[in-house]
């Protein structure tokens, strides 16, 4: 064979070889969610991982894990963090303050929607979240639309909450409830409705639409219609997994794990949780009530002491308590979600 036969043969199999060897490997994350496979945020879910595939020309791929078939819901967060699941989302408020600074979002009268809600919390927590979660990536924070109480009795004023047991949507909430003299019930989500049909709750601080998903619309009549409270997320990733990938499909994550991504996030959610407004006013047996005013007056009033604690609990984590929620103020105007 002479020197150019050797040249070519060399060069064909090098087209042959380098594609292969250059060739990222393939990961199927596994997403763990503790919602059922109905539930708006899984549109979010799918829009994500399928963003990625296609980054990743098909070398990463998201498969869902609905309905706390990977874990309960308390559990997401170690669940991420030991690899249980690759990617997972924790409700910031369901930690038992081990995130001071996450639980910042889940303060009453603090944002009025989703987007820019998500956005303002995403753009602000980062700084925080990488010193309270060290041993997970998180990819973005965001919210669900403002939730509201949801009761089997109207309630206008804080004083009516006295001797109520409610079921609250996170530990924030249930220093607010206990706050103004009733008692929390602590059950996650999936939970609630059994709580409230057996009377161990009266009533439920839950976003809109999801009250419907989870049928305690069946056991609750009346619905203040007011921006009473977000809960806020986290969307985190196993640290061990974003490290074995190639230098290409971490850009593709980081591209992914961005404040663009976490308005996308808030607004599908945000959406589907906000018509659920108008299904509610529609359903028979159902009122849904503004409040005036004096009456929000009253709520906000209310809501002093639950903002001292949550300074207090910052300022003994090291953190400037004041100045951090100045910021997340301006933030959160920024992007038009800052309750006025």
């Amino acid at each position: 064979m002479n020197k150019h036969a050797v040249a070519v043969a060399v060069a064909a199999l090098a087209a042959f070889t380098l594609p292969a060897l250059a060739q990222d490997k393939t990961f199927d994350l596994k997403f763990s969610s503790w919602v059922p496979p109905a539930h708006a945020l899984h549109v979010a879910v799918k829009e994500w991982g399928d963003s990625l595939s296609k980054a990743t020309k098909g070398s990463v791929k998201v498969t869902l894990y609905p309905s706390q078939q990977l874990g309960k819901a308390d559990d997401h967060y170690d669940m991420a963090r030991d690899g249980i699941a690759d990617v997972t989302y924790i409700a910031l408020g369901y930690q038992a303050g081990r995130l001071p600074m996450g639980e910042a979002g889940n303060l009453p009268f603090l944002m009025t929607n989703a987007d820019g809600g998500s956005m303002g919390l995403d753009a602000w927590y980062r700084k925080y979240s990488a010193k309270e979660m060290p041993d997970v990536m998180m990819c973005l924070a965001f919210v669900h639309d403002p939730g509201t109480l949801h009761a089997k009795k109207r309630i206008t004023l804080p004083a009516d909450i006295k001797g109520m047991k409610i079921r609250s949507a996170h530990g924030t909430m249930a220093d607010y409830i206990t706050a103004m003299g009733g008692t929390n019930v602590r059950v996650s989500a999936p939970e609630a409705r059994q709580a409230l049909e057996s009377g161990v709750a009266d009533a439920i601080t839950f976003p809109w639409k999801s009250i419907i998903l989870f049928g305690i619309d069946k056991v609750v009549n009346y619905h203040m219609d007011e921006a009473f409270y977000v809960a806020s997320f986290a969307w985190l990733i196993n640290k061990g997994k974003y490290a074995a990938m190639s230098a290409g499909q971490k850009k593709a994550i980081d591209s992914h794990c961005n404040n663009e991504w976490a308005g996308k996030v808030g607004r599908t959610w945000g959406a589907y949780e906000a018509a659920g407004r108008d299904e509610m006013r529609k359903l028979p047996g159902h009122t849904v009530y503004k409040l005036t005013p004096p009456q929000v007056a009253a709520w906000r009033k209310a809501s002093d002491p639950v903002y001292t604690k949550w300074a207090d609990t910052a300022r003994k984590a090291g953190w400037d308590a004041d100045q951090a929620l100045k910021e997340l103020r301006a933030s959160l105007a920024k992007y038009k979600a800052e309750f006025k």
